[in-house]
């Protein structure tokens, strides 16, 4: 369990710091860039893991990685069954978890501030540290929180393109399944209880800081 536990937390980490710096500039030319079909086509992407079965997408996910797949043909062995072949399908499957927040705290941003601080000579990196950052910063809190617990709960993309190897992709949703199919229900009830947990501190503590700032709301 001890590997498994590593694994995860492990997974969510690099999955939410990943999709942290990918999401930032593409959340902000969603909500700042011109309207056309090309924005609400990669909207639509990016929202697609909301209603798609994770079995579709793993099954796709698993072709891509494999040693003869578009990108795991780079690689010896593919990126299928391995870690990094993890943290790639998270990184899609959790997408809209970390880039929908980002978008819409974006999108309420005052664009005077923007031109107000560029009219004092601050480059973008300036800008954004200066303004962006700390008028958006509980959005950022907000997509990380989620996109962590999202990727810790996750299950059927993740046994699609990583399996069942313990020490190297067996995380704590496969593990339950385990528990489970072996009908050691007493460790499956001390594995889901404790996901049902981390979840519910997780989410109570990011609204009960949200209630205390008055702005953004999670599924805004």
């Amino acid at each position: 369990m001890i590997d498994a536990i590593i694994i995860t937390v492990k997974l969510a980490g690099v999955t939410t710091v990943a999709l942290t710096l990918l999401c930032t500039p593409l959340a902000w030319w969603l909500a700042r860039g011109q309207s056309g079909w090309l924005r609400n086509c990669v909207e639509a992407a990016i929202a697609l893991p909301l209603i798609l079965p994770p079995t579709v997408m793993g099954f796709y996910l698993l072709l891509l990685l494999s040693p003869e797949g578009l990108f795991g043909q780079f690689f010896d062995r593919g990126l299928a069954f391995s870690f990094t072949g993890l943290v790639i399908g998270s990184c899609v499957y959790s997408l809209p978890f970390v880039a929908q927040p980002l978008t819409a705290s974006f999108r309420q941003l005052d664009p005077q501030l923007i031109q107000l601080g560029q009219s004092q000579g601050l480059n973008r990196f300036a800008v954004f540290r200066h303004i962006i950052l700390p008028c958006c910063g509980y959005a950022f809190v907000a997509a990380a929180a989620l996109g962590f617990a999202h990727t810790v709960g996750e299950f059927g993309v993740i046994l699609m393109i990583g399996g069942n190897i313990p020490g190297e992709t067996q995380v704590l949703s496969v593990l339950l399944y385990d528990e489970v199919e072996s009908l050691q229900y007493a460790n499956a009830h001390r594995l889901a209880g404790g996901l049902v947990v981390v979840s519910w501190v997780i989410l109570f503590m990011l609204y009960r800081w949200q209630r205390g700032r008055g702005g953004f709301h999670v599924g805004a």
